[in-house]
């Protein structure tokens, strides 16, 4: 399936979903609601992570050890 407006950077891809399973995307998907930002939710995720190891003390910052922000 050609397109040949499509930008030379983005590869064609196919899903093969069975009913149910594409049913149940669509419903977690619904529960999500129309506000939810795809883009917007890791980036406070991050944010949050980020503000939740930011006032560690040195102590602290060897037991997370692999936390991000640490």
């Amino acid at each position: 399936m050609d397109q040949p407006d499509a930008p030379d950077h983005l590869s064609p891809f196919t899903l093969d979903l069975t009913p149910g399973e594409a049913r149940r995307r669509a419903e977690a998907v619904a529960v999500l609601g129309a506000d939810w930002d795809p883009v917007a939710a890791p980036e406070a995720e991050d944010a949050a992570t980020a503000l939740l190891y930011s006032d560690l003390d040195p102590a602290q910052q060897r037991t997370c050890g692999t936390a991000p922000s640490c």
